[in-house]
């Protein structure tokens, strides 16, 4: 039976809860730390009104993924989340077997509040464990440790998500070969359905960018092994990379984020959210009191002409282990993909870019150098 929801466009929501408990020594998201209750108040009815406006721009859509990010969404007071959930559902349609993610630290989840929010809709779980070696995380600035991971593991799974993705992180501080291969052995044994695991990236304005030549890690040759070996221990163990970063049991990728790579629409609501629709790229500013304040319609708007629009689905499509297909590609832009970007053929000479007759895809051997190839063929100098 066909319904209404078939015949719409899917659509994809983004929701930026800015607030955690205390910033990591490696973030740059646009977050702060504590965030007073009067403040996360007015955030939340900022929230609200927004998703209203913005439910205008959405009529004959169908909304098929939520995602929750931040910052910390779990710092928020349950009645606002409710709340925040409630005017997704009143404003948009949203399907009936939507994917609703929530991320989480593990040290701000009571098993009431994952109980609680399981039963209000969210039906997957992001949780941000990084490393399952405690000096690790006391390097990288986390309030929890692993134990407070693994209680949030159990309760999320007590209170029905059987839908979790863990954060892992590798190249960081103190870690050896040794300790990563640790850390995948015991998530693993836990089962999520769905793996990410991002090297560090040393982002100029945190304490560990201030820290300059005193922040000691692992070199890259070193980070490009522990990329290896995490590939090859969660092949093993039943985990596929779809992504550069990103590794799932079947069916359980992560449809939200697929929809950025894909280059599909998503709305972004909240302090320095960015939206892709109708063609055009917008943000929020990123001043959290602005937008609890209700400033939020003045947003920096870029429409996306062909050519971008040719480059960014090269640079995003290609972190996919399906990558570009040439048809879609010539139907979208009338011009076949190698004529355009006919730098690929010196990669696939080299054995780092395969293309079977349909798809142009990184090898293993191209995903670890992925960024320079990327730089080579879209020729950003």
């Amino acid at each position: 039976m066909i319904t209404d929801a078939d015949m719409k466009k899917s659509l994809g929501l983004y929701i930026h809860i800015p607030f955690c408990k205390r910033k990591c020594l490696y973030c740059d998201f646009c977050s702060v730390a504590g965030g007073n209750e009067e403040l996360v108040e007015r955030y939340a009815a900022s929230l609200k009104t927004c998703l209203t406006q913005y439910a205008k721009m959405a009529e004959g859509y169908a909304v098929d993924t939520v995602y929750f990010g931040g910052g910390t969404p779990t710092l928020l007071p349950i009645g606002l989340m409710g709340e925040i959930l409630d005017a997704c559902f009143s404003n948009f349609d949203i399907t009936r077997d939507a994917e609703i993610t929530c991320e989480t630290n593990p040290a701000t989840a009571s098993a009431e509040y994952l109980s609680t929010i399981r039963k209000f809709g969210i039906n997957r779980l992001s949780i941000g464990l990084q490393s399952m070696m405690e000096n690790e995380l006391r390097a990288l600035g986390r309030i929890h440790g692993r134990e407070d991971f693994l209680r949030t593991f159990s309760d999320a799974r007590k209170a029905g998500f059987d839908n979790i993705s863990v954060d892992l992180m590798y190249g960081i501080p103190e870690q050896t070969m040794e300790s990563f291969k640790d850390t995948i052995e015991k998530t693993v044994k836990l089962s999520p359905e769905h793996i990410s695991a991002y090297c560090l990236k040393v982002e100029e304005n945190t304490p560990f960018g201030r820290m300059g030549d005193k922040l000691i890690l692992p070199d890259d040759d070193e980070a490009s092994d522990m990329y290896e070996e995490c590939v090859k221990s969660l092949a093993r163990a039943g985990y596929s990379r779809y992504e550069i970063s990103n590794f799932a049991r079947e069916g359980r990728e992560s449809k939200h984020n697929l929809r950025y790579w894909l280059g599909r629409e998503y709305l972004g609501i909240g302090a320095a959210a960015h939206s892709y629709f109708g063609g055009e790229r917008f943000a929020f500013s990123p001043n959290i009191t602005a937008f609890a304040n209700g400033e939020f319609s003045a947003c920096e708007r870029e429409k996306i002409d062909t050519e971008e629009r040719m480059r960014e689905q090269v640079m995003l499509r290609m972190r996919l282990q399906i990558g570009v297909n040439a048809d879609e590609f010539e139907s979208e832009f009338g011009i076949p993909f190698e004529t355009r970007f006919s730098e690929i053929k010196r990669f696939i000479d080299s054995g780092h870019v395969a293309f079977d007759g349909k798809n142009y895809r990184f090898t293993d051997e191209g995903f670890f150098v992925s960024s320079y190839i990327l730089s080579e063929i879209l020729d950003f100098s």
